[in-house]
C-alpha cells in the first residue's frame, strides 16, 4: 500500500512539473537584457476608447513606476510639449515606423508606447484593458509586452448586513464611484504591468533579476 501511494506521488509530481510554466525573467524578457535600456521615452497612450480623458490620464501615471524600476524617464511634461509643438501627439503614427529620430533627439534607449482597449464606468468599478510594449529607439524591436485587465471595485465596505447598512452601503459607493479620479485606475494598472519589468540601470538588482520568475505576460486583476 506505502508503495502504491509513493508511486502515486511520484506520478503527481511529474505531472505537476509538466504542465507548470515557469519562466524566468531573462527568458521572456530577453530583449531587455540585450539591449540595456537607461532612458526611456513615453509616448502619449494610443486610445481606442470613447473616453476622451483616457489618454491624458494614463499618460501622467506610467512614468512613475518605471522609474521606481531603476530607469531615467524623460520628463513628461518636457515630452509633451515638444511633441505637440513637432505635431507628433499621436502616437499611432509613429508605433510602426523607425525610432531613431527620438533617439538623436531626447537621447533615449527605448520608446514606451501604450494602448487603451478598454476604459469605461461600470456599476460601482472601473474597467479597463490596457497593453504596453516598449521599443529600442534604435532598432525598433519591442522588447517589453504586455497587456492588463483591472477592475478597480469602488464598493464601500459598510461592515453590516441589515438592510438599512446595504442601503448606506450603496449610497457611498455611489459617491465614491463618481468621485473616484480615473486616474487612481491607471496608477494601478501600471502597477500591475511594471512590477515584474527588469530592473534597470538605477536599481541595485540592475542585472541580477534574470533567473526571477516572471509572472504572466498577460495579466487580470481585481482591486480596491
Amino acid at each position: 500500500m506505502k508503495r502504491i501511494l509513493l508511486i502515486i506521488g511520484l506520478v503527481a509530481a511529474v505531472s505537476s512539473c509538466g504542465t507548470t510554466n515557469q519562466v524566468t525573467r531573462g527568458q521572456q524578457y530577453a530583449g531587455m537584457y540585450e539591449v540595456k535600456p537607461v532612458v526611456l521615452l513615453v509616448m502619449p497612450p494610443i486610445n481606442n476608447t470613447s473616453n476622451v480623458e483616457a489618454k491624458e490620464l494614463l499618460y501622467t501615471s506610467i512614468s512613475r513606476p518605471l522609474a521606481e524600476a531603476g530607469y531615467y524617464v524623460i520628463s513628461p511634461l518636457l515630452a509633451m510639449d515638444v511633441l505637440k509643438a513637432e505635431s507628433a501627439y499621436d502616437s499611432e503614427i509613429f508605433v510602426d515606423s523607425p525610432l531613431t529620430t527620438f533617439r538623436d533627439y531626447f537621447g533615449c534607449d527605448a520608446v514606451v508606447f501604450s494602448e487603451i482597449n478598454t476604459w469605461a464606468k461600470k456599476g460601482f468599478a472601473i474597467e479597463a484593458n490596457i497593453r504596453y510594449f516598449i521599443k529600442s529607439a534604435a532598432t525598433g524591436e519591442i522588447i517589453f509586452d504586455r497587456s492588463c485587465d483591472l477592475v478597480l471595485d469602488l464598493h464601500v465596505k459598510t461592515g453590516g448586513d441589515s438592510a438599512l447598512s446595504m442601503l448606506v452601503g450603496l449610497a457611498a459607493s455611489a459617491i465614491n464611484t463618481a468621485a473616484t479620479n480615473h486616474i487612481e485606475a491607471a496608477r494601478k494598472a501600471n502597477y500591475f504591468i511594471f512590477r515584474d519589468i527588469p530592473r534597470g540601470k538605477y536599481d541595485p538588482l540592475f542585472g541580477q533579476d534574470m533567473d526571477f520568475i516572471a509572472e504572466e505576460k498577460d495579466v487580470s486583476a481585481v482591486v480596491e
